[in-house]
């Protein structure tokens, strides 16, 4: 984007006037209580709430995904993978949707290949949530094989319908498990995830 990002401390109250929020992977307090569940409730969140609500472009990766589900962006909750151990390793997305500012660099059915890193990133939500989940086209991306095909095998964390990426009603919030930054440069060995970021580039210079 040509400029250095704006790094936000979690205890602050305010933002900068800003394109784009990103919340970003990690185990924000130890990961106490549920993943995100006390981060959720730092003072900064109000007002990223608050933006996000108002249509400012925010993504969650990770534990970023977390809180926002803890915080209300997203529906749905992240439990402890369905093998109760961490997963590190790559794995093949189907590309649900692509009219997003965070998917239009993809193709609608593509398989792509990015890394998790999570030990609590089995999504689950109520039965009328996810109706209406996929009556709304909310899911962003699913675990998949190489192919595209959906599998028990293909899930890594035993997910809900084997969901990897939901979007808000408006469109304008993401939060996925999969780290796109891991896989977004030749010299990290591989160059699937590069697309959001060239996508998010070109819908804020817009």
């Amino acid at each position: 984007m040509g400029k250095a990002p704006l790094m936000v401390w979690h205890g602050d109250s305010t933002l900068p006037d800003v394109d784009l929020i990103v919340v970003p992977g990690g185990f924000s307090y130890g990961d106490y209580l549920r993943s995100g569940a006390m981060a959720a409730n730092s003072p900064i969140m109000r007002e990223v709430v608050a933006r996000a609500n108002a249509g400012t472009p925010t993504l969650g990766i990770c534990n970023g995904f977390q809180v926002l589900t803890e915080c209300g962006l997203l529906p749905g909750v992240l439990m402890r993978n369905a093998s109760l151990k961490f997963v590190c390793r790559d794995v093949d997305l189907r590309v649900e949707r692509t009219d997003t500012p965070f998917t239009h660099g993809y193709s609608q059915g593509q398989v792509i290949r990015i890394p998790v890193a999570h030990h609590d990133g089995n999504y689950f939500t109520d039965p009328d949530t996810l109706k209406s989940l996929e009556d709304n086209r909310q899911v962003a991306f699913r675990y998949c094989d190489a192919d595209g095909a959906l599998s028990e095998e293909a899930n890594p964390n035993g997910s809900l319908a084997n969901i990897a990426g939901v979007l808000n009603t408006a469109g304008n919030v993401l939060g996925m498990m999969p780290h796109p930054e891991r896989l977004a440069d030749p010299l990290l060995g591989g160059t699937d995830g590069a697309p959001m970021f060239t996508a998010l580039a070109e819908a804020l210079a817009a």
